[in-house]
């Protein structure tokens, strides 16, 4: 079942509890990862230790986030002028064991992904004018979590232009990162039952 945390703001405290022991879509191109998947581990970990402690593995703001959030503002007001949309804000939204964090939501079919560059990455993506295959994951994730039909994603950087490509669901696509999903999920829940059983052997060596 779909949850909508409409009144968190992102990268507050709450916003970091409701997302707290779940992969979310900003990293399910980790969770596809292949090969030997040392950055999958050590998110998987991560999440482990989440749910172990209660705690957020990432909880930070320093001036490069916070100059982050505010072109990201600047990005979202140029994308509703240019359109002459409303945009709707979220915090998270969550179905079971997993969730994304929507930069914005579009009528009822929509949402909106942005990204900020620096010059000569968006130099760049003006010249390719698709979506960037390493943000493929997390904008079909969203589509997929959000349970909508189609995603705009956009790449910005103040005095250039902006790049915006809108991005439909990729429904076989999808169906990978579903099934990537519950595997690392399997494995995250076996992970957690293995340092459970361990801290309780321990205990009782102790003892």
């Amino acid at each position: 079942m779909m949850k909508v945390f409409e009144n968190v703001a992102q990268g507050s405290p709450e916003w970091f509890a409701c997302r707290a022991g779940i992969p979310t879509a900003s990293k399910f191109a980790v969770v596809m990862a292949k090969g030997e998947g040392k950055t999958r581990a050590e998110y998987m970990r991560k999440l482990a230790g989440e749910i172990l402690t209660g705690e957020p593995c990432e909880q930070f703001s320093n001036i490069h986030t916070e100059r982050g959030r505010m072109m990201e503002d600047e990005a979202r007001d140029t994308y509703a002028f240019i359109n002459a949309v409303e945009l709707k804000r979220v915090g998270f939204i969550r179905c079971g064991n997993r969730g994304a964090s929507p930069d914005s939501l579009l009528g009822s079919n929509g949402g909106l992904e942005i990204k900020t560059a620096l010059p000569h990455i968006q130099i760049d993506r003006l010249q390719r004018d698709r979506l960037p295959p390493e943000h493929k994951a997390q904008v079909q994730g969203n589509l997929w979590i959000a349970q909508r039909e189609y995603w705009d994603f956009v790449s910005y950087w103040p005095k250039l232009p902006m790049l915006q490509v809108r991005v439909y669901r990729d429904e076989a696509f999808i169906k990978t990162i579903s099934d990537e999903v519950d595997r690392f999920n399997d494995e995250l829940a076996a992970l957690v039952e293995r340092i459970r059983n361990y801290q309780h052997v321990e205990q009782q060596e102790a003892a």
